[in-house]
């Protein structure tokens, strides 16, 4: 009787999320999103329709639609988003990985890290865009200076990041290692590295958008190809139609990226 009292007052097993309800949540979440963009484009039609917007202003959202399809199907949409994509891709990945590295090798050095701090702090808060004549003019008109542009912008990001997630490292683990005998470079692989790399990840979500504002900054000082010059181009000859293709491409290209580091951080199990 007092058994199957007690098995009766036990509380009942929550149910496994499976993975047939995580796919329907996930496709309800798309039909929400889908739902926002289709009203917002639903807004500016009717803006358009009672005169509160004007086209030559504002764009239309069939134009837009046909700009999209005549610049598609001539190539150049694709040109120009290559362009741009290879510009920030490696101005991401040599800025993100030159600055993670060298802000956690500064983790062995406590002294450069202290001489270096000042110069940092005051690198970080000059606006980067300022720098863009002067790499300009280093580097040429090329696809390199707006490489260079994105990877100053994110290693300056990335470097702060990792070195900060080296000083948030547990000092008792630290006190651990050293109390088995072990050597900096070996807490340095098996701690510091580890436990900074969600600051380094938080830094690649950051850098995203760092590395296009940078590739497309270059491309709007000078350059002959890329979404940038593409807006910019536009936008003298107030064609806003083929503004907003170049714009929603950006957004495009920012979505695949984050996408991209999202998956990298699921590799990485460092979402919890």
């Amino acid at each position: 009787m007092s058994m199957a009292a007690d098995i009766n007052s036990q509380p009942a097993a929550t149910p496994r999320p499976t993975r047939r309800s995580g796919l329907g949540e996930a496709m309800r979440i798309r039909a929400y999103q889908m739902g926002v963009l289709l009203v917002i484009i639903a807004f500016w039609q009717v803006g358009l329709w009672a005169g509160w917007l004007k086209p030559f202003i504002y764009g239309t959202p069939l134009g837009v639609l046909q700009s999209f399809a005549a610049q598609l199907a001539d190539g150049s949409l694709l040109r120009h988003f290559w362009v741009t994509g290879q510009e920030v891709v490696l101005g991401f990945v040599i800025g993100c990985a030159l600055g993670s590295a060298g802000g956690l090798l500064l983790w062995l050095s406590p002294l450069w890290a202290r001489i270096l701090h000042p110069y940092m702090i005051a690198l970080n808060g000059v606006p980067k865009i300022a720098l863009a004549p002067l790499i300009i003019v280093w580097f040429g008109l090329g696809m390199e200076s707006k490489i260079a542009i994105a990877s100053i912008i994110t290693f300056i990001v990335a470097f702060l990041q990792a070195y900060k997630g080296t000083q948030e490292i547990d000092p008792d683990l630290i006190r651990l290692m050293k109390s088995l005998g072990a050597s900096p470079w070996q807490t340095f692989r098996t701690i510091v590295v580890p436990g900074s790399l969600p600051w380094i990840v938080s830094a690649l979500r950051l850098n995203v958008g760092f590395a296009l504002i940078g590739a497309v900054v270059g491309e709007y000082i000078s350059a002959e190809a890329g979404l940038g010059y593409m807006v910019y181009y536009a936008g003298q000859l107030y064609d806003l139609n083929s503004v907003w293709v170049g714009i929603f491409s950006l957004m495009i290209m920012a979505l695949l990226l984050e996408a991209i580091v999202a998956r990298l951080e699921r590799y990485l199990d460092l979402e919890h």
